[in-house]
C-alpha cells in the first residue's frame, strides 16, 4: 500500500555544492515554515565544522510539509570516513536528490555516497546548484553526474529516471528551474518534483509492526533514543514491543515516549504509521540494527552490519610543561568521563580503558573520523595528547594476520603519473586500473592502510597541487610486511624557553621550521624537520653574542621563511612511535614521548635501538 502523504528522500553532495543553504530554502518555501520564527535560530551543531571541513559528519533528519505531503528529509555524510552513517541512513529513503556544483560537477565524496545510494536501488534526480556562478556549466555537470552513475552501475530504470528529472537551482538566490533560463524565482518546483515524481513509502499500515532502528540519538534525561523507519504497522506510545537485536537475542520493552519528526524538531505524538520515521524513547541500551516488533507477529529485517573500526588512538591526559595555559580541563578522570559520553552517543567508534589505566583506546574508521571527536573536545575546552594511529590487525581462520586494505583513487595530470604510481609502490599499494584522458589520468590502487597516513601530502608535493586525492575502506587482506615511515629526522628543542629569530635564521638552513620567533616551546618538542635522518636536539633560544664592533650589515633583520604548520590530521599522520601530538583549544604541537635527552638514549640503549 502506497502511503501518498509522505516522501523519504536523501540528498546527496559535497557540503560545499550547497546543500546546507538548499535544506534552508526548502524550509522556506513552504507556507507553514514562513509562520515558524525558528528558522533565523537554525544553527545545528556540526555546521561551523561542517563548513570549515567540506564535509557532513552526522545524518540528520527534517522534514517539510507541502500540498498535504510530508516530506522526510535525510542529509548524508559525504566522507568515506562515515561509511557507518551512510549506509544506514538510506536504509530509510525511498529517493535520493543528487546536488552538484554547476562549475565543479560531482565531487570525490559524493561518489562515495551515490555508489551506496544506487546500490540500494532508489530513484535519483539530479539538482543542478549555483547555475548564477560566472564559471557554471550546467549542461556539462549533468552530463559528468550521467557518466558517474553509469561508472557505478546504475541500472537503465534509474539512469533514465535522472535524465527525466532535473532542476536547476541557485539556493543562495533561493530559486530551482526545469530550465536554467526559465525566470523561475522560488524553490517550489524542486518540491514539486521530489512530490510529483520521487515514490512513496510502499507499506502496510494495517499488518504487523515492523520498524529497524538505524540511528541512534542520545539524552542525558532519558538515555537512548532509537530513531528508524516504520516497514509495516503503526507504533503507539505506551505499545508493548518486542525487540530483537542483531545477533538475534530479544527481550521485551514498552514504548515510553513517540516522537516524529516536524520540520527542524521532534514533535512528541501518540502513534506514527507505516512509511514515517519515528523516534523511540524507553528501549534500554538501544542499538544500531535493533527490530521493534510486534510481540504475538513477529517481522524479522535483515540485520545491519557496521562497519568495522580500522584504526586506533590512545587519549591520555597531557603531561606537557605547558599543560593548563590553554584549556580549562586537563585531568584524567575528566578525559575518560568524556570519552565514556561519546561512547554512548557513537556507536561506530570503539572506546575501551587501556588495562593499566594510562589512557583510553579510541578505535574509528579512519583518522578524519578519529580527529572530528578530538577537534569538539578541543573547542569543549579539553587539553590532552595522543600518540601514533595503530592499524587494528586482525587473524583469519587460518590464523595468519590480516590488515585493513583501502582503494584509493588519484585524478592527476598525466605527466605526474609515473611519480603517483612510484609513491604508492613505496607504501605497499598496487595499481589496479588506470584510465589516460586527453588532460586527466585516473589511478586506481590497493593499499594497506597503514600506508595511507600522510601519503595525500606527498601526492600533492609530487603533482603541484593538482592532483584528487580520496580512499575507502575496501576489505581485509593479507598482511603486506613492514612500510616505511617517516624518512627525515626531527629537531627536538633541548630547553623550556621562547623561539627566537636569530636561532631559527641558524636552524632553517637545516630543514623546515615549525615554530615563529615568540612561540613556546619545552624541552621535548618538535621545533622543524631535518633535510636528513636522524633527530637533531637544538637550541632555539639562541642569541647574538654582543661585542663593541660596528659594521654596517650587523643588524639587518632575519629573514625566515614561514614555519610549517599542521591540522590534526596532519599531524596525526606525520609522527612516529616515540612521538606525540599534544592538542589544545589553542595550539597543536608535536612532541616526543619522553621530553629529557638522557632518558631517551637510556630508552633506546634498553630497546636495542643505539645504532639506528
Amino acid at each position: 500500500m502506497l502511503q501518498e502523504h509522505i516522501r523519504n528522500i536523501a540528498i546527496i553532495a559535497h557540503v560545499d555544492h550547497g546543500k546546507t543553504t538548499l535544506v534552508d530554502q526548502l524550509l522556506k518555501a513552504t507556507d507553514a515554515f514562513r509562520e515558524n520564527q525558528q528558522v533565523e535560530e537554525r544553527i545545528l551543531d556540526s555546521n561551523d565544522q561542517e563548513r570549515e571541513r567540506g564535509i557532513t559528519i552526522l545524518a540528520k533528519n527534517i522534514s517539510i510539509d507541502y500540498k498535504g505531503v510530508k516530506i522526510n528529509v535525510i542529509d548524508t555524510p559525504g566522507h568515506a570516513d562515515f561509511g557507518g552513517e551512510v549506509e544506514r541512513v538510506l536504509r530509510m529513503a525511498d529517493g535520493a536528490v543528487l546536488l552538484v556544483d554547476a562549475a565543479e560537477g560531482p565531487m570525490p565524496q559524493t561518489r562515495f555516497v551515490l555508489r551506496h545510494a544506487i546500490d540500494a536501488g532508489l530513484k535519483i534526480m539530479v539538482c543542478v546548484n549555483k547555475i548564477d556562478k560566472d564559471a557554471a556549466n550546467p549542461e556539462r555537470a549533468l552530463n559528468a553526474c550521467l557518466d558517474l552513475m553509469m561508472d557505478l552501475g546504475a541500472n537503465d530504470d534509474q539512469l533514465e529516471f535522472a535524465m527525466e528529472h532535473v532542476v536547476y537551482a541557485s539556493a543562495a538566490n533561493g530559486f530551482a528551474r526545469l530550465d536554467p533560463d526559465d525566470g523561475n524565482q522560488d524553490m517550489l518546483p524542486l518540491l514539486d518534483m521530489v512530490v510529483d515524481s520521487l515514490p512513496a513509502p510502499d507499506a502496510d499500515v494495517e499488518g504487523p509492526l515492523a520498524m529497524q532502528c538505524v540511528t541512534i540519538d542520545h539524552s542525558e534525561y532519558v538515555g537512548r533514543i532509537g530513531i528508524g523507519r516504520i516497514y509495516s504497522g503503526t507504533i503507539h506510545d505506551g505499545d508493548k514491543i518486542l525487540v530483537v537485536k542483531n545477533d538475534g537475542s530479544r527481550a521485551m520493552s514498552q514504548v515510553k515516549q513517540l516522537f516524529t519528526f516536524d520540520y527542524l524538531g521532534r514533535t512528541e505524538c501518540q502513534e506514527v504509521g507505516a512509511g514515517d520515521i519515528a523516534a523511540v524513547v524507553g528501549v534500554d541500551s538501544t542499538d544500531i540494527g535493533d527490530v521493534y516488533t510486534d510481540p504475538e507477529n513477529p517481522v524479522e529485517l535483515d540485520p545491519i552490519e557496521i562497519d568495522p573500526p580500522t584504526l586506533a588512538i590512545v587519549f591520555e591526559p597531557s603531561t606537557s610543561p605547558l599543560v593548563g595555559r590553554d584549556g580549562d580541563i586537563v585531568g584524567g578522570r575528566q578525559l575518560k568521563e568524556r570519552l565514556e559520553q561519546e561512547r554512548e552517543n557513537n556507536v561506530t567508534m570503539r572506546i575501551e580503558e587501556l588495562p593499566d589505566k594510562t589512557g583510553v583506546e579510541v578505535a574509528g574508521r579512519g583518522i578524519l573520523h578519529l580527529s572530528v571527536l578530538m577537534e569538539d573536545m578541543r573547542r569543549e575546552g579539553f587539553e590532552f595528547q595522543v600518540g601514533r594511529p595503530r592499524v587494528l590487525i586482525k587473524k583469519d581462520e587460518d590464523g595468519n594476520r590480516v590488515e585493513p586494505v583501502e582503494q584509493a583513487v588519484v585524478e592527476c595530470p598525466g605527466e605526474y603519473a609515473g611519480k603517483v604510481i612510484e609513491l604508492f609502490g613505496n607504501v605497499g599499494g598496487t595499481m589496479t586500473q588506470m584510465d589516460a584522458g586527453t588532460t586527466q589520468t585516473h589511478l586506481e590502487f590497493k593499499i594497506p592502510t597503514r600506508g595511507i597516513m600522510g601519503l595525500k601530502n606527498r601526492i600533492l608535493n609530487v603533482t603541484h597541487g593538482e592532483a584528487v586525492f580520496y580512499h575507502t575502506f575496501l576489505e581485509y587482506g593479507p598482511y603486506a610486511g613492514e612500510i616505511g615511515g617517516r624518512q627525515n629526522g626531527a629537531m627536538i628543542s633541548m630547553s623550556t624557553e621562547k623561539a627566537v629569530a636569530y636561532a631559527l635564521g641558524t636552524l632553517q638552513e637545516r630543514g623546515q621550521l615549525f615554530v615563529e620567533p615568540g612561540t613556546e616551546c619545552y624541552e621535548g618538542m618538535l621545533v622543524g624537520e631535518r633535510s636528513k635522518p636522524g633527530d637533531m636536539v637544538v637550541n632555539i633560544a639562541r642569541t647574538k653574542s654582543l661585542g663593541n664592533q660596528r659594521s654596517s650589515t650587523a643588524d639587518i633583520a632575519v629573514q625566515l621563511t614561514p614555519p610549517r604548520t599542521f591540522t590534526l590530521e596532519e599531524a596525526m599522520e606525520y609522527i612516529m612511535d616515540d612521538e606525540l601530538v599534544e592538542v589544545t583549544p589553542k595550539n597543536i604541537r608535536l612532541r616526543k614521548r619522553i621530553l629529557n635527552e638522557t632518558e631517551r638514549r637510556k630508552w633506546r640503549v634498553r630497546h636495542g635501538m643505539v645504532d639506528k
